[in-house]
């Protein structure tokens, strides 16, 4: 028997949360510290803390060792303490708003390789539904217990965090299974993009004009530095190129897994991108170039960031801030210092300026990844201060420009055309649907779609 519909915030409400009717708002914002798991934390996702503001960091300088600003837009203000759970919820509530799913009646099913996952976990039980997540078996133990504790059951697949393929071969087989298991496919779903696009573009849109303000930078933003699992998140880029044309959208993906970059294929343990394929929702023909982060030196540098040692080393011999250092390991997992260590790199490469503002994303904390800390002293030893000192000057200071390949059209082409192996000879697209997408009227046309969504979902909560 299906159940009451519950809905959340439209497109414009999660970009602007103080447009959501009063009482609403009220009830979210005490309900996100005393009852997380009620459903009116729908409407707490957003890119703002309990005081409104917006959930950024400029990065000190004393650790980029660049001139250029690198800010850092952080996740763990969100539901799930991921912007994930964005994804999620715009990706359900386009299905619920259409049809295709009805609570009491369907079982969700989240395809992840982490962070969606989870926040799938989130998202599916509040807003009624059996909910199930498919992810790969050796992802970090503290995911599968979270996916269990918001109230979803998990299926693990064979392989890491580029073993994709096993997830679509799930999702197949639970779809022939019966047909009442609806795919929740980050991967191909628009929800995410739009998400992205509407919510965190403009969200960083309004980051800029604040840091103007305070004689931050030159009231732009000259790239958009992005790790891809999904590709939801570099969505963000298509806005802000529209909004500055001559913002540079940069892609990162992992050294062990340079599909992009090189055609490339291998096993990382940068949880929650580089899934081995190029996915439908990436816009790639509007990406400026591709770097390789090592997934070592990511694991390495948050330990640096993240454990006492190595911060009290950044306070001591460094000189940073202890207000810094404590936001930062707050607010960084393995894929946010991925996302750094690429965003030093653009910087570096493009000769960039005090007057460049660099934006990023810290996709989810170390609340996730204390297991892979602990590998990590098991595999190498206790870090010490002089380790300390090793990784602060290899993997942030002294940074290395090399895996760097620009977006040329003969690339960009290339980057275009590796989606025909997934999605038209996989996944049932069409070369006719493959081929619209190089145009970026194709984009703009999905764009395009969000007054729309947000008129039709008012109209069925209504308010």
């Amino acid at each position: 028997m299906s159940k009451k519909l519950v809905w959340g915030p439209t497109f414009e409400e999660m970009l602007n949360p103080e447009t959501i009717r009063t009482d609403i708002r009220e009830k979210a914002l005490k309900a996100r510290i005393e009852t997380p798991l009620d459903p009116i934390n729908l409407f707490n996702i957003n890119w703002t803390d309990s005081n409104g503001n917006m959930s950024y960091m400029v990065i000190p300088k004393e650790l980029t060792g660049v001139s250029a600003n690198i800010i850092v837009m952080y996740s763990k203000n969100f539901p799930t303490g991921s912007h994930k759970v964005g994804a999620t919820y715009s990706v359900t509530m386009e299905k619920q708003l259409s049809g295709e799913i009805i609570p009491g009646k369907d079982t969700i099913v989240f395809p992840s390789t982490g962070n969606y996952g989870i926040g799938g976990s989130w998202t599916g039980p509040r807003m009624g539904y059996t909910t199930k997540v498919i992810l790969p078996e050796l992802m970090s133990k503290e995911r599968f217990e979270k996916i269990e504790y918001y109230g979803a059951t998990y299926i693990k697949t064979s392989g890491c965090e580029s073993s994709v393929k096993e997830i679509y071969d799930k999702c197949w087989e639970l779809k022939a299974a019966s047909p009442n298991n609806k795919i929740m496919n980050q991967f191909e779903s628009f929800g995410n993009y739009l998400f992205h696009y509407h919510v965190t573009g403009n969200s960083i849109n309004k980051v800029v004009s604040s840091l103007k303000e305070k004689g931050i930078g030159n009231g732009k933003v000259s790239a958009l530095v992005s790790s891809m699992g999904s590709s939801g998140t570099i969505a963000s880029g298509d806005r802000l190129k529209q909004l500055y044309p001559e913002t540079k959208i940069i892609g990162l993906e992992p050294v062990q897994c340079p599909t992009l970059y090189c055609n490339g294929f291998g096993d990382h343990d940068i949880q929650g991108i580089g899934d081995k394929h190029v996915t439908w929702i990436h816009n790639v023909m509007n990406m400026d170039a591709m770097i390789c982060i090592d997934d070592m030196e990511s694991k390495k540098g948050l330990q640096l960031l993240t454990s006492d040692i190595g911060k009290k080393y950044l306070i001591d011999v460094v000189g940073m801030s202890k207000e810094s250092v404590s936001l930062l390991s707050q607010i960084l997992g393995i894929s946010g210092v991925c996302n750094l260590i690429g965003a030093i790199k653009t910087a570096k490469y493009y000769e960039m300026t005090e007057n460049d503002n660099i934006f990023t994303i810290c996709t989810d904390t170390i609340d996730r990844y204390h297991s892979v800390m602990d590998n990590l002293d098991n595999e190498f030893g206790t870090m010490n201060k002089t380790e300390a000192a090793v990784r602060y000057n290899c993997i942030f200071k002294n940074i290395k420009l090399d895996y760097i390949q620009e977006g040329t059209y003969a690339a960009r082409k290339r980057w275009h055309n590796l989606k025909y192996y997934t999605w038209v000879e996989q996944q049932g697209k069409t070369a006719f649907e493959l081929n619209a997408q190089k145009s970026q009227d194709y984009w703009m046309e999905k764009q395009n779609q969000i007054k729309s969504i947000d008129h039709k979902l008012k109209q069925a909560r209504g308010f």
